[in-house]
């Protein structure tokens, strides 16, 4: 299983931007689908984005289509979540997660290994 770090998160304004990075060890990174989900207190974790290994095609959840754009850079072990014009709904603690050899799902139980988690906050 793959070792995960996020980083990035903060408190931010509405409309603002702001990016994580998900730091993937034990593994090799290119093996790994790789997805974002997100969280608050008392509700399930909810998609995000996800992107695949190998080709890097991309899935969105239509609450941020648009607006998220996800990336990776395997040479770095890593990979990125930009966020733009961010809402107060946005407001999370986000979760990288990886999936090895496997597609792109939206479904907690499809991943391997999570990290974390980093706190975002939008303000209003």
């Amino acid at each position: 299983q793959a070792q995960l770090v996020e980083s990035g998160g903060g408190l931010v304004q509405a409309g603002e931007s702001q990016s994580l990075s998900c730091s993937t060890s034990g593994s090799a990174s290119n093996d790994y689908t790789m997805a974002w989900f997100r969280q608050l207190p008392g509700k399930e974790r909810e998609f995000v984005v996800a992107i695949s290994y190998r080709l890097g095609a991309t899935l969105y959840s239509n609450s941020v289509r648009g607006r998220f754009t996800i990336s990776r850079d395997d040479a770095k072990n890593t990979v990125y979540l930009q966020m733009n014009s961010l809402k107060p709904d946005d407001t999370a603690v986000y979760y990288c997660a990886a999936r090895q050899f496997g597609l792109r799902s939206r479904d907690t139980g499809d991943y391997d290994s999570w990290g974390q988690g980093t706190q975002v906050t939008v303000s209003s």
